[in-house]
């Protein structure tokens, strides 16, 4: 199951982060974290170890709106090699959505899982906000958020003109089964291709070591639809909570990349899922080769 899987060309690695320098980027106060160092070098010695060539660099929500970490990574990676998903708020500027857009960002992520959000008011008003605004870019809205939360909203996520992509499983949780609250409005999303759902990050899914009870999900999701369905590693697999003040640096949890694409690739079943799943999928969502 850990042997190296031989991923297809072009495969692209949808959802991770980097912590640079603190002294010139800077952790938002109001974090609920700190992570430690997570640099650009190390990222693509872990790609290029993986046989993995695209990335998407995901504003993780310890810099809060100020995106200069992940546009660096942008910068220093490339257009041929990576996108962004970026976090904006109130103060963002239209020529700053510009700037963003110039520099490879493709999404903007609404994050409503750091604090717990439950009010399904309070989470359709962000959202319906924010997909006003990067709507007329093309850009998709990343959502971080419970199951529940995702299909209290499902009305009005069918009703938002811009592609949804649901972070992690779409919150869904491996020990509560097929049947759990918000999984059928979920779905019926994906079905009718209005959003995408990151396989990524099956330690904060599943119950087993071995993440071995996700298959089932997993195979329930690539059933409503293989084409909306990506991977991320979220490398550096960070590990809010488990400190008790936010600026003591937390250890990453510790995750074989390897396993985790060995028990993907057994799940997806076929060598046409794994082509859409890793770069069909991301070179349509995210514009790599255009």
């Amino acid at each position: 199951m850990d042997m190296q899987v031989e991923l297809p060309a072009g495969a692209c690695d949808c959802h991770t982060h980097v912590f640079l320098a603190a002294q010139a980027y800077p952790f938002w106060p109001g974090r609920r974290y700190t992570p430690p160092p997570a640099s650009i070098e190390d990222l693509v010695k872990l790609h290029d170890a993986l046989g993995i060539a695209r990335v998407v660099i995901v504003q993780p929500s310890v810099y809060g709106a100020d995106n200069a970490a992940t546009l660096q990574a942008l910068q220093v990676l490339g257009p041929q090699r990576a996108r962004g998903v970026a976090v904006i708020d109130g103060g963002t500027s239209s020529q700053q959505l510009r700037e963003l857009a110039t520099a490879g960002v493709r999404g903007v992520r609404v994050n409503l899982e750091v604090d717990g959000e439950t009010d399904t008011r309070k989470a359709s008003r962000w959202l319906r906000e924010v997909a006003e605004r990067v709507g007329p870019l093309g850009w998709h809205v990343q959502v971080f958020a419970n199951l529940p939360l995702l299909g209290a909203c499902s009305e009005l996520l069918h009703s938002l003109g811009v592609p949804l992509v649901f972070d992690h499983y779409a919150g869904a949780h491996a020990r509560l089964g097929l049947q759990q609250q918000g999984l059928p409005e979920v779905l019926r999303l994906v079905e009718a291709g209005k959003a995408y759902v990151k396989l990524s990050a099956p330690y904060r899914c599943a119950s087993e070591q071995d993440y071995a009870d996700l298959e089932p999900l997993t195979r329930l999701f690539l059933r409503a639809n293989p084409e909306r369905m990506l991977w991320g590693s979220d490398w550096p697999h960070p590990q809010p909570g488990v400190r008790p003040r936010p600026e003591d640096v937390c250890p990453p949890h510790d995750v074989d990349l390897r396993h985790v694409l060995a028990s993907l690739a057994g799940w997806l079943d076929s060598r046409e899922h794994l082509q859409q799943v890793f770069v069909a999928n991301p070179e349509r969502l995210y514009g790599f080769g255009r």
